[in-house]
């Protein structure tokens, strides 16, 4: 616990004044609890055993003096404790999705959505339990205790030890389960994230959950799992919840030790009736603060497994470095040499040697699995190479700033990537300012611009998630169309127009090869009929370019072309 709190005091010496309020709200219900314990001497001495009329009027307004700070005290301190545990929180956000994503793909592919959705969400709030409610509260608490134990020791010292001695007896239980608590709760947690990610794949696919109609199939998976996480919660239940029987039962063997011993000491007349009963209501309210301290620090158990997931993301370093220059200039050439990138000890990648000049279409063929959307993916630093080197504009990749590299690359895949907003935002990712002529242009050019303009809002027409509310050919022309208003230097396309009819696909070929004349394109294709124009075609299988040259070239000297051209012709 003490190594959390440390990771959170930067944060939380932020926020000096409001937890200055906070101690004085602490202060005024500390002070109003013990003042609660201290006026029952005089009630009990002056106003019933001497009947002293004046106090008929100083304690039913002393008491409600007292309750009156100590409302006044609470009130001051959850107001601005949840603000700081709101706030807080709300940062906490922010820098985990920072965080996560500024990561390098390796891990976010190797990462279920569900997971990291879940630190975002679930495990944030429950710090912000801990932040807003357990950490004050257990300041309180233990303040409380300390005045009061304080004001006991201070009206019999003797009869205070036969009432506190059960406090270390108490100690030992409580830390043997805080961490049984800590273990379920990381399970937990743990489980937590399993469910989000079992949501996300039965949403993300739902399509092929209707077609397939396996809808009764999914509930029993996730079924499975939401009754085990049921599990794993009643467990630290049961283990939680012993905390309190366990404080009442040892509270009241001490009450009772006090009954006998000081009610012996006061029939002997070493004790008045009002030192007793002010003892005696001041233990009384000991023992609820230890038992509320009891009761939180078995809930903290939960807020500090949250806080190992989270610093576990914040402390995580990316395995790709960002450089240091910025590439202001266009991407002029791309140089492979010597690369090689391997993956559990096989080549992924397998020394790739290969140069791009501006203006020339490169296009990569093979089986799957050849390495080709590797060889895109580390022109856009998913991956760096284990050995050889990247250039470009014959600099190693490395050297340049990650967003300026990228600020010069547009890709179009086949996964179409829809935001919920509208088809020019859509079309303008990425930009602030959206040029609404610069959108009607690269909508022309995708042959997109018809049916947006059929649409009722045309422009302003909203998508739903991920664009639903278009075919799969229109997502994908919304797509090329946000690739041309880019207008990057380097267009990368996998697959770009496998969605498309004939027709449309052969008008947005010729429009994409007036828009790339004087660009880099690189294409990955199945269909054969897409590069036949490519100024020079990569054959790459298993990690290597086992042949190389124009359409016509490949299909005279090289019969794996030969043959995948049968394949997919």
């Amino acid at each position: 616990m003490k190594k959390v709190f440390k990771r959170y005091l930067p944060y939380i010496l932020e926020y000096k004044f409001q937890y200055f309020l906070v101690g004085v709200g602490i202060v005024l219900s500390v002070v109003a609890t013990a003042g609660t314990a201290y006026i029952m001497k005089p009630m009990m001495d002056q106003m019933f055993v001497n009947k002293d009329e004046s106090m008929l009027y100083i304690i039913p307004i002393s008491l409600v003096l007292l309750y009156f700070f100590k409302s006044v005290g609470r009130y001051v301190q959850s107001v601005f404790m949840a603000y700081i545990g709101t706030h807080i929180v709300t940062r906490f956000r922010e820098i985990l999705l920072e965080k996560i994503i500024f990561l390098d793909m390796e891990f976010l592919y190797l990462n279920r959505s569900g997971e990291l959705i879940s630190r975002i969400t679930a495990d944030v709030a429950r710090v912000q339990y801990f932040v807003s409610n357990l950490f004050p509260e257990l300041i309180r608490e233990l303040l409380s205790v300390i005045a009061l134990i304080g004001y006991v020791i201070y009206l019999n010292y003797e009869l205070a030890f036969y009432a506190l001695v059960v406090i270390p007896v108490v100690i030992y239980p409580l830390f043997t389960v805080a961490k049984r608590l800590k273990k379920y709760s990381h399970r937990s947690q743990e489980m937590s994230a399993d469910l989000f990610s079992r949501l996300g794949e039965i949403f993300n696919n739902v399509e092929i959950v209707k077609i397939s109609s396996t809808e009764d199939m999914e509930i029993k998976k996730f079924d499975e799992e939401n009754w085990k996480f049921f599990k794993v919660n009643m467990k630290a239940v049961y283990v939680g919840e012993i905390v309190s029987p366990f404080l009442e039962i040892s509270g009241a063997l001490g009450l009772s030790a006090i009954i006998y011993i000081g009610g012996k000491e006061v029939y002997d007349g070493s004790m008045s009736v009002g030192d007793f009963m002010a003892f005696l209501t001041a233990v009384g309210l000991v023992f609820k603060p230890i038992k509320l301290l009891g009761q939180i620090y078995s809930k903290i158990q939960d807020a500090l497994a949250a806080s190992d997931r989270i610093f576990e993301i914040i402390d995580r370093e990316s395995s790709i470095v960002d450089g240091a220059e910025e590439l202001d200039s266009e991407i002029n050439s791309i140089e492979y040499s010597d690369v090689v990138l391997s993956y559990n000890q096989n080549n992924i990648l397998n020394h790739i040697d290969l140069k791009i000049q501006k203006g020339k279409h490169i296009a990569l063929v093979g089986d799957s699995g050849g390495g080709k959307s590797t060889f895109v993916q580390m022109l856009l630093r998913y991956y760096d190479p284990d050995s050889g080197v990247i250039k470009i504009n014959s600099k190693d990749i490395k050297t340049y700033t990650l967003e300026s590299l990228k600020s010069q690359i547009s890709l179009v895949t086949q996964n179409i990537y829809i935001f919920n907003d509208t088809i020019k935002a859509n079309v303008a990712y990425g930009y602030e300012d959206i040029d609404e002529n610069r959108v009607i242009d690269a909508l022309k050019r995708a042959n997109a611009y018809e049916f947006v303009m059929q649409l009722e809002n045309g422009l302003d027409t909203m998508m739903n998630e991920s664009g639903s509310n278009l075919s799969g050919g229109q997502r994908q022309r919304i797509a090329i169309a946000r690739a041309i208003y880019k207008n990057s230097s380097l267009l990368l396309l996998d697959e770009a127009t496998s969605a498309l009819d004939n027709e449309s696909e052969a008008k947005i070929q010729k429009a994409l090869e007036e828009f790339c004349k004087d660009k880099i394109t690189i294409t990955i294709a199945h269909r054969l009929s897409t590069i036949e124009h490519a100024d020079e075609i990569l054959f790459l299988r298993k990690g290597k370019i086992i042949a190389s040259g124009t359409y016509e070239e490949l299909l005279k000297n090289s019969s794996e072309f030969r043959k995948l051209s049968g394949k997919f012709e």
